[in-house]
């Protein structure tokens, strides 16, 4: 593409900062940006992103479908909320649209095990106009491709074991509450704990009918055993709260959070396959602790054992600079809902964006 690529930023919080900088260092230019906070809107892009791009104010989120049509940007970044069903709004106005779109959501990762009616009627809708539409993130790389790729080294696997932590705080409100930070334990088990006693089957039968909140992992294993061609058996989810034995105030939720009261909690996905391979797969999203720190780690079970521990991985960063780096490929796809695992490798770019895109 000879020209630089053109975005939109939909979404204007914590990670929109370093999404719309990364963006415009490698080359792409932001014709725009939208927000639904009345604290935002009106705001220049420049003082929340610290990107050279003075004289582009956060637009009412509600007027984004009559933009798209009128700016015709190539991509559209998507970072707000954690669910599929919280961006059917978002997606079906690009996709209408014909606009690219790619979104920190967790579960657009990988939809199609948690939300595939919801996904195909969007995947329609992309095909409809010609546009892409996908999630991406921290998990595409360091839960998804870096797995797959050391997979390559194994001569046998029998077992992928994951667990992955990171700060509630460093994401926003919407992720905070998604993981029950703040909630009683009564509250927590009520919310969020209560499809822990779920068989696989049961599970099934409730995304069917579009009625499960998935975590982050039950979409990553969707991910890795596509990726992988592994078929799915059986899957089942538990997800346990994490606590704290002193009051901890958080800064998202603006509140301090009691001792002995949820400050997160731990997610844990066992998947099982007909190939033998079983995936157990855990993350864990809290406030936390000042001594507390982000960890990611993995091992391959087989011959040879293989483990991967990254401490402290800059999270948030990781997730933007993987978005940003996706956008070429995100253009380059084929229309539809496409997930990254169906995708090239994510790779580092070293020239402008553009200049990794073939479509015309």
């Amino acid at each position: 593409m000879e020209r630089k690529i053109r975005f939109v930023q939909y979404g204007c919080g914590k990670m929109s900062r370093f999404l719309m900088r990364y963006a415009i260092e490698k080359g792409a230019e932001i014709l725009a940006a939208f927000d639904l906070n009345p604290a935002v809107i009106g705001k220049d892009i420049a003082e929340l992103s610290g990107a050279p791009c003075k004289g582009i104010t956060v637009s009412d989120a509600k007027d984004i479908s009559r933009t798209l049509g009128e700016l015709k940007p190539d991509v559209c970044i998507i970072a707000t909320r954690s669910t599929v069903a919280e961006l059917k709004e978002i997606f079906s106005a690009c996709a209408k649209n014909g606009v690219n779109a790619i979104a920190t959501c967790e579960e657009a990762l990988y939809p199609w095990n948690s939300s595939p009616d919801l996904t195909a009627e969007l995947d329609a809708l992309a095909k409809a106009g010609g546009c892409t539409l996908c999630g991406s993130g921290y998990p595409d790389l360091y839960w998804g491709t870096l797995i797959t790729t050391l997979a390559g080294s194994a001569h046998k696997i029998t077992r992928i074991k994951g667990s992955s932590s990171y700060n509630v705080e460093d994401y926003g409100i919407a992720l905070a509450q998604g993981h029950g930070a703040g909630l009683s334990i009564a509250e927590f088990k009520k919310q969020i704990g209560n499809y822990n006693s779920l068989s696989s089957s049961q599970i099934k039968a409730l995304v069917e009918k579009g009625e499960y909140i998935p975590s982050y992992m039950w979409n990553q294993n969707g991910w890795l055993c596509s990726r992988l061609g592994l078929t799915v058996v059986s899957q089942v989810q538990k997800c346990v709260p994490h606590t704290c034995d002193h009051d901890l105030h958080s800064s998202t939720l603006d509140m301090t959070i009691k001792a002995g009261v949820a400050v997160g909690m731990s997610a844990i996905v066992t998947t099982e396959t007909a190939e033998g391979i079983t995936l157990e797969t855990e993350c864990i999203g809290k406030v936390y602790t000042p001594e507390e720190f982000d960890k990611n780690e993995w091992t391959l079970c087989g011959e040879p054992d293989i483990t991967l521990v990254v401490n402290r991985p800059a999270t948030v960063e990781l997730t933007c600079a993987t978005i940003v780096n996706r956008l070429p490929q995100l253009i380059d796809a084929e229309p539809g809902y496409i997930t990254t695992e169906k995708m090239p490798v994510n790779e580092y770019r070293v020239k402008p964006l553009n200049c990794y895109v073939t479509a015309k």
